[in-house]
Order: C-alpha cells, then sequence, then structure tokens
C-alpha cells in the first residue's frame, strides 16, 4: 500500500516553534525541521488590518502521511493557529516522492546507469 505524504508549513513568531511541534507530535507526527526567517509584510498593511506581528519568524517544516495531515493541523491551529500569540499562518503541499526516510514504505528503485541511456 502506497502512503501519500503532504508537507506541512507553519509560519509562527520567533519563540512558538516549540509550541508548533509539541502540538503536531502528540497528533501524529514524527518531527520536523524548524528554519529562521523574517517576515516582509508591509507596515501600512499590517496596521490597515489590526495586526501586529513580530516580524522575526520560524518556519516549522512537517512531513506527514495524509492519513494523520489533518489531525496535525487541527492541533497546530489550536495551540499556534491565526488567534493566538503564536499568528501562525498554516498550510500544506502535497509531496509527489521522498527519498531518505528510514522507514520509507515505498523507497524509490536505484536506477542504474544503463537505465538512464
Amino acid at each position: 500500500m502506497e502512503k501519500k505524504y503532504e508537507l506541512i508549513i507553519v509560519i509562527v513568531n520567533e519563540g512558538f516553534s516549540g509550541s508548533v511541534m509539541d502540538a503536531a507530535r502528540e497528533a501524529g507526527a514524527g518531527g520536523g525541521t524548524v528554519v529562521n526567517g523574517r517576515g516582509t509584510a508591509k507596515e501600512e498593511m499590517l496596521s490597515k488590518f489590526q495586526i501586529f506581528m513580530s516580524p522575526e519568524k520560524e518556519l516549522v517544516l512537517i512531513l506527514a502521511t495524509k492519513d494523520v495531515k489533518e489531525n496535525i493541523l487541527k492541533a497546530i491551529n489550536k495551540e499556534a493557529g491565526s488567534t493566538t500569540e503564536a499568528h501562525g499562518i498554516i498550510f500544506t503541499l502535497p509531496v509527489d516522492e521522498v527519498v531518505g526516510l528510514k522507514n520509507n514504505p515505498n523507497p524509490i528503485k536505484e536506477i542504474t546507469k544503463e537505465e538512464i541511456k
């Protein structure tokens, strides 16, 4: 049975990636990767919508199977969504292939030089 993966991307204010990962793990995620970043939203846009955000951000990348994705999204949204102090933005992207997972049930077949020609 082939497992389908999704990449969950969470953008939160600096200091909230731990909360995101705690919620994600409780909902079935195995782990994630945190990348530091800086928001570039224009001040006038933020004030127009009465949004007050820290420019320093953390991106949390979580590779999850489709069967647990929805539970992970709900858990993260509850803990660090847009109505919380984390001001989280959460979205997903489909993943076509995965290489490098230790327990990947669908490893990509190695291709020989002869098959490339």
